[in-house]
């Protein structure tokens, strides 16, 4: 009895054993992965920024400058793609919505992106844009990886259409949950005008005409939860200059947008708790449930072991029993 039941619980030990890498190596790559149909929005302030009066073509002080960034799962597209992509696919269909102080649009930006919904690897497709021009992105945008590790990374600028590295800083603490701290320069870079200008009847074909051209730099800085690979808050330094031509009366350059963009609180304190409630998630299939079976397993084999040699102990001398001769009859 005592040999079967070591040998049920020796299998039992084995299952484990061989579950718990099975859940890190090869469940938890194919189970992470970002819904298709993920709808996200962001409002990102900044105070005291100087913007562009286009009526007098003078830079001026505003009070609030606000932006209003949307990233809306479409999952008819993403089905689309996956046809041909043979991978899960995930297509966003975003628009970065600027207004002033006043309420008065000063520009949106449509882009479409689309990417591995495990990975995070840009997939290349129909589609793919960024208002209205067509882009072929290299590197991450939005999101870092699940798992992210410290180390650089390729980052998709959109205003200006390029890649270029984002750097690891650094481990913080942000408001009790541990992130990697990253940072990227755009140095001035000439970018197209947007399609949207904030003046009825100027378009980007009659500001070209002029001669005049848009001029772009930022330093994007991210704090991102490394499990979930999520950024909990972001920063901008973003400025933007026109320069030359005849639409700026004789001036070598004027100050488009200058400020210090950064996350609305109520934003922050959003995200914050939706990323520590995924965080759980990730934990359970990368660490507590792979090393919960590993230790079980361990403790079923141990128990499997103490079994098996209780039933292999030499059984102890029979007692010993008095008998009578038995008579013998003539």
């Amino acid at each position: 009895m005592r040999r079967k039941a070591g040998l049920v619980l020796l299998a039992l030990a084995v299952f484990c054993a061989a579950l718990s890498p099975l859940l890190r190596w090869y469940a938890f790559p194919r189970l992470a992965k970002i819904p298709a149909g993920h709808y996200q929005d962001m409002v990102l302030v900044a105070k005291d920024a100087t913007l562009l009066d286009y009526g007098t073509m003078k830079a001026r002080k505003v009070p609030e400058v606000t932006i209003v960034q949307t990233l809306k799962g479409n999952v008819e597209a993403s089905e689309k793609v996956e046809k041909t992509a043979g991978r899960d696919v995930v297509v966003w269909d975003g628009l970065s919505y600027v207004v002033d102080s006043d309420g008065k649009m000063v520009s949106k930006i449509p882009e479409r992106y689309l990417f591995d919904a495990h990975t995070q690897e840009p997939v290349h497709a129909t589609g793919e844009m960024v208002d209205g021009d067509p882009v072929r992105r290299e590197g991450i945008e939005f999101k870092w990886p699940f798992l992210t590790e410290k180390r650089d990374y390729e980052y998709f600028d959109a205003q200006a259409r390029v890649t270029a590295p984002i750097h690891y800083k650094g481990t913080q603490n942000f408001r009790g949950v541990e992130v990697y701290y990253f940072e990227q320069t755009i140095p001035w870079t000439k970018v197209p005008f947007p399609r949207a200008m904030p003046v009825e009847g100027i378009t980007p074909e009659s500001v070209a005409k002029t001669g005049t051209t848009r001029w772009y730099s930022t330093v994007r800085k991210f704090w991102v939860e490394p499990l979930t690979g999520a950024p909990v808050y972001g920063e901008e330094i973003h400025k933007e200059e026109l320069r030359g031509g005849t639409l700026l009366g004789g001036r070598d350059k004027v100050t488009a947008f200058s400020g210090h963009v950064k996350m609305r609180e109520d934003y922050i304190e959003h995200t914050v708790d939706l990323v520590s409630s995924q965080r759980v998630l990730i934990l359970l299939m990368t660490s507590y449930l792979p090393w919960g079976f590993l230790t079980l397993g361990a403790l079923l084999l141990a128990l499997s072991l103490y079994l098996e040699a209780r039933s292999r102990r030499p059984a102890g001398p029979a007692p010993s029993q008095s008998t009578q001769p038995e008579p013998v009859s003539a």
